[in-house]
């Protein structure tokens, strides 16, 4: 569907131009793009001409793909606005700002934590679908370079003198019970996957719950605490979000994480917002980027992070080596990370949001990196540790370490032991809602087309099949 605009879309027109594309070309890549998030598209070189010629504007999704097809061929980020389609952006800042003051801190936050999340939960995509393809990982360059500047505000304090109402004053058991929601809302998450209700019940707790607060009337050292609950509820947010496949979504959500965390003066909070944001990178395809952020978070808590935290920041670290396909630099990480989990002891000071972080993680992750770089030996030694303790209370990882288990044995030419690896995995991850764990089965059966009249490999296949026709 288009609606139209006044004259031809001449930036269009340019743009094209310049990146070499023709009009039968840039609507293959659109429809291609939307099958990538679950979107039925039927553009041809006729719509785009209408887009050129006639000024007509395309609706949804379509301009943010239009923008990511013209990007990938160009190289680089493309703007609506270059290419006459920033009137389509409904939402076109929210949510990406990184401001330097913390009252606009709030400001940007609260404004996130508003927009309709409705669509996101109940699976019509709402907002976040007419963004999709907005993701830029240049995106994240401003709040790292702000955040490894100054990791921390002076002073959060916020009083109630010049308010038209006498805002809400804010102690310590309203950052209590938020720290509480984020407990359980973890737990959910490890469980039933990101796109559960339960944890998808998230965003609503900020914006009825921690907004009101973050404008309310409190002290320093309360407001330290409130920024600090908040910080981690909307990283929890974000990453629902990118289990869920919402990557415009979990960007927006991790930048503003990442700036509740300063205002929070939590530099191993910023740290671990900015593995999550290494993770989302690597997961998008940005290795270097993703080497990058780990090693921010990595750089300003040398010397503050406790001995288990190191070890997870490493561990990432780690894995964006090796998706960039530096065997070198990825073992010389797993190394360091494997010596400072050997240093954390019990009783150590470690965050509450590090519950998930053990022996069998490290494992879990390790045998990832050897995945990529082509080790099958290593993957099925450290998967073998992985999967030596299954758990009930890390459901979803579970299920990917069997993908990455069943990739192992693929590679060593078990057939037989990676078509039962992947029978498991389909059955833990039919229990779930979780977009990145039905890729990763997805990625094995792509893996395992070569084989495809094999009556084991028939029979997996069907297994999947309601899994992967399921609605993301």
């Amino acid at each position: 569907m288009s609606r139209e605009q006044r004259g031809p879309n001449e930036k269009l027109g340019t743009v094209l131009a310049l990146a070499g594309i023709s009009n039968a070309g840039l609507a293959r890549r659109v429809n291609d793009l939307g099958a990538q998030r679950g979107l039925t598209l039927r553009y041809d070189k006729t719509s785009v001409a209408r887009w050129v010629s006639k000024g007509m504007v395309p609706q949804g999704a379509a301009p943010h793909l239009i923008a990511a097809a013209i990007g990938a061929k160009l190289g680089r980020p493309v703007p609506l606005h270059e290419i006459g389609l920033a009137d389509a952006d409904p939402a076109p800042e929210v949510g990406l700002a990184f401001p330097r003051d913390v009252g606009e801190a709030v400001k940007t936050a609260t404004e996130l934590y508003r927009l309709d999340l409705a669509g996101r939960r109940t699976g019509s995509g709402g907002i976040w679908q007419s963004l999709a393809g907005s993701f830029a990982v240049s995106a994240y360059a401003t709040p790292a370079s702000r955040w490894l500047i100054t990791p921390a505000d002076s002073s959060v304090e916020r009083s109630a003198d010049g308010a038209d109402e006498a805002p809400a004053r804010v102690g310590h058991s309203d950052v209590a019970k938020l720290r509480e929601a984020a407990e359980d809302a973890r737990r959910w998450d490890s469980k039933y996957g990101g796109g559960d209700w339960r944890s998808s019940m998230v965003p609503e707790c900020l914006r009825v719950d921690a907004a009101p607060l973050l404008l309310g009337s409190y002290s320093d050292e309360v407001g330290r605490g409130l920024f600090g609950a908040t910080a981690e509820l909307t990283r929890l947010a974000g990453w629902m979000a990118f289990d869920t496949g919402q990557q415009e979504a979990a960007q927006r959500y991790y930048i503003q994480a990442l700036r509740l965390a300063r205002a929070a003066a939590d530099v191993p909070l910023g740290g671990y917002v900015l593995a999550s944001m290494s993770l989302q990178a690597i997961y998008r395809g940005f290795a270097d980027e993703g080497v990058d952020l780990a090693q921010a978070a990595l750089e300003r808590n040398r010397g503050l992070a406790t001995a288990r935290t190191m070890s997870f920041f490493r561990l990432v670290e780690a894995r964006a080596h090796a998706k960039a396909n530096d065997a070198s630099a990825a073992g010389s990480a797993l190394r360091a990370a494997e010596g400072w989990l050997e240093r954390s002891r019990e009783g150590d000071p470690d965050p509450t949001w590090l519950g998930f972080y053990s022996y069998d993680r490290f494992a879990a992750d390790a045998a990832e990196c050897y995945r990529d770089l082509k080790a099958p030996r290593q993957v099925r030694r450290f998967t073998e540790q992985a999967l030596s303790r299954p758990t009930e209370e890390f459901v979803r990882s579970h299920g990917l370490r069997l993908v990455v288990s069943a990739v192992a044995e693929l590679e060593s030419g078990n057939l037989d032991a990676a078509c039962a690896a992947g029978t498991r995995a389909v059955e833990v991850a039919g229990r779930i809602s979780s977009a990145r764990t039905t890729e990763y089965v997805r990625d094995l059966l792509h893996r395992l087309e070569p084989y495809g009249d094999e009556p084991r490999v028939v029979e997996l296949r069907e297994r999947a099949r309601p899994l992967l026709m399921a609605p993301a």
